[in-house]
């Protein structure tokens, strides 16, 4: 059998962060990549708008959470955050969330401040039930990055490994709600909604998204929040600045039609072999990256008649997208000192607020919605004395498939009124006379301009059957040396998961694509994973597993030791028995009623 060949040129469709950051990994492969961008200017989602006036705002991401992932990246590519030139400067307190009654409570990475506010509410032994819950956190975001953020999953089949499955199910609690669980740790309803407001991050309801994802606010309170100073933008334009060093070139403002294929010879399965733009030029690689939305992309850009490609496009057109935003970025003519860099207002209805997008795909009567002031951390974002403010209001996503679509004008007049009638209720500051200028992004915004589909403006979802082996895979259905990076393919949505999702399809493409002896040019997750980390990390799992399930009964209820006793039998037991049968009534789900 004839030796592979190192592949000698690729095309990455699209320069979101997954883009510009599997480029700059390709390129250190010495492989000749060449990115192609429909807008004129990188990032995607994370990037810039700016004002003639000189205000600045982040159009998508303003929260920098997980900055282990990021320095990560920048490790693997042979420099750091500060020789490229990106200062972060952390955010102190974290936010400021405010309830409808004009109380607020401010969460933040010091524990003597944490300890005063949760006592608050939660009575002197809050700060201990408090202590248990983040430990649980650091659980959920430890056995995540091993076993989540850094393998890739090939197959279904891989969640019927028994050992795999007993990490993950006594490990990260998918199977209860993020909301269900915090009711363990936090009596009081005003704090399981501060404990649970960020499966947002994920486009999730916390009444469905799993316990897992109190990594996120583990990640906050133990690692804090972070801003780019200059503005988000600044740490994937430093990544653009590494590729562009070791080769990779930039189109922008060049848009692709289709992936072209070879259409598979003598037997064997298709092969990518370039693409089509818009203006009808032809360019050859041999292989191809798909940054653009995931959905998109099977629907417009892969071939529908290639390996089962169309009806892989019209599932997952009909599987659970995340949510859409109204967003409002408005200049200020003064400041509005009542507001911190990041603020949380919480619907009083709570749940309601998230049937309404969740279950309705409406636009809730009293949101939820959140507040960012780049110019309180970062006063480069406006002129002196002044601030920029951008208001995200959660809603649902676009309809489609026939049914009759919301009226968003009306419904953009309505979340504008609402927003500020709430800060002025809660805060007493009226900012109407201070906005000098709007710019207004909504779900027609976001598919317009970034070919999102329904306008989700975190792809896919990610419930049980979203993540994991379940969502779609890195490498493109039916095809060979075409792949996936970004929000919808595995393993997930945000700047940081998209970042390790990078490294992941990139470690693919080495491995499938170039020669067996081929030494990846970088610390690999498989290297980072080695057996002796894993088991080390897994005894400590387990062993702090059962400490918490003890230790984090539900307020108010104190078992006896014979409770507890059966219990951990009961527990136990599961671990042996239990996992193997929920993971092939898994497999059997997804082919039965998912693919």
């Amino acid at each position: 059998m004839a030796e592979i060949q190192k592949p000698r040129s690729a095309i990455i469709v699209g320069a979101g962060a997954g883009g510009i950051a599997v480029a700059a990994r390709l390129a250190k492969a010495g492989v000749d990549v060449t990115v192609l961008e429909k807008n004129d200017f990188t990032g995607g989602r994370c990037s810039l708008i700016h004002t003639e006036d000189g205000y600045r705002f982040d159009q998508g991401p303003s929260l920098l959470l997980l900055p282990g992932l990021f320095r990560e990246t920048f490790e693997d590519l042979g420099t750091t955050l500060e020789q490229e030139g990106v200062e972060l400067l952390q955010c102190f307190p974290n936010y400021n969330i405010w309830f409808s009654d004009g109380k607020r409570f401010s969460p933040s990475t010091d524990n003597a401040t944490m300890k005063l506010e949760i006592e608050k509410w939660e009575g002197p032994d809050g700060f201990r039930r408090y202590l248990v819950w983040l430990a649980e956190g650091n659980q959920h975001y430890e056995t995540s990055l091993r076993h989540v953020l850094h393998r890739n999953f090939n197959s279904i089949f891989e969640l019927a490994d028994p050992r795999l499955v007993v990490r993950l199910l006594t490990a990260l609690h998918p199977f209860e709600s993020i909301w269900h669980r915090a009711g363990r740790f936090f009596k009081t309803d005003r704090m399981r909604r501060v404990f649970t407001f960020a499966t947002m991050y994920m486009g999730m309801s916390p009444f469905e998204a799993p316990a897992t994802y109190s990594l996120l606010q583990y990640s906050e309170l133990a690692e804090g929040i972070w801003y780019p100073r200059g503005g988000f933008h600044k740490v994937l334009d430093a990544l653009v600045k590494i590729g562009e060093r070791t080769g990779v070139k930039y189109r922008l403002s060049t848009g692709v039609s289709k992936v072209l294929t070879d259409g598979g010879k003598n037997g064997k399965k298709p092969k990518a072999t370039g693409v089509q733009l818009e203006n009808g030029e032809v360019l050859n690689a041999d292989l191809v990256v798909v940054n653009a939305d995931l959905v998109y992309a099977y629907n417009n850009l892969l071939p529908k008649e290639v390996g089962g490609i169309k009806k892989y496009a019209s599932n997952l057109n009909n599987r659970k997208a995340s949510c859409s935003s109204i967003s409002f970025y408005w200049s200020l003519s003064g400041m509005a000192p009542e507001l911190e860099t990041h603020n949380i207002f919480l619907a009083e209805e709570y749940k309601e607020s998230f049937d309404a997008i969740f279950e309705r795909q409406a636009l809730p009567d009293d949101p939820s919605f959140y507040i960012h002031v780049p110019s309180r951390v970062d006063p480069s974002a406006a002129p002196p004395n002044r601030d920029a403010i951008i208001a995200l209001v959660p809603v649902g996503h676009l309809l489609q498939n026939g049914q009759p679509e919301l009226d968003w004008p009306t419904l953009v007049f309505k979340a504008r009124a609402g927003v500020l009638a709430t800060i002025q209720a809660r805060t007493g500051r009226s900012l109407s006379p201070l906005i000098a200028d709007e710019i207004v992004n909504t779900p027609y915004t976001w598919e317009t301009k970034f070919n999102l589909s329904k306008g989700a403006i975190l792809g896919l979802a990610h419930d049980f059957f979203n993540v994991l082996a379940f969502r779609p895979r890195t490498k493109a259905q039916g095809l060979d040396n075409a792949y996936f990076v970004g929000a919808s393919t595995h393993p997930g949505t945000g700047v940081p998961i998209v970042l390790a999702g990078a490294k992941i399809t990139a470690e693919q493409i080495i491995g499938e694509t170039f020669p067996s002896n081929t030494k990846v040019p970088w610390t690999t997750n498989e290297e980072r994973n080695s057996e002796r980390m894993r088991k080390d990390l897994d005894e400590k799992i387990m062993e702090n597993g059962v400490i918490a399930r003890i230790t984090s009964n539900k307020p108010g209820r104190r078992g006896s030791d014979g409770f507890e006793g059966a219990r951990e039998v009961v527990n136990l037991l599961s671990q042996r028995a239990f996992p193997l049968l929920v993971a092939l009534m898994g497999v059997l789900y997804f082919l039965l009623f998912v693919r």
